[in-house]
């Protein structure tokens, strides 16, 4: 099993940690989904290279592109509410 910490845009609070856990662990193979807040990374433990592929892209479908990658307003807008989804959840 391999490990990852991947660093993101956009996260703001728990809301936002919660909603990218509840739907990290829904991926087949992802475990382990840890979100830290105050440096702004997710790192979870993967199999294979296509499913870190696929946890990337649900990242940046929720709204939190890994660092580096494009953040246009319509993604700052998906976390918003992301980060409301998960509060409510909370």
């Amino acid at each position: 099993m391999k490990q990852t910490i991947l660093n993101i845009q956009n996260l703001k609070c728990g809301g936002c940690a919660n909603t990218i856990i509840t739907r990290m662990e829904t991926l087949e193979g992802v475990t382990e989904v840890i979100v830290n807040n105050d440096t702004h990374t997710v790192g979870f433990k993967y199999n294979t290279d296509n499913q870190l592929e696929t946890a990337i892209a649900l990242l940046s479908t929720l709204g939190y592109p890994v660092e580096g990658a494009s953040n246009p307003l319509t993604k700052k807008a998906k976390s918003f509410v992301s980060c409301a989804v998960g509060r409510i959840k909370s």
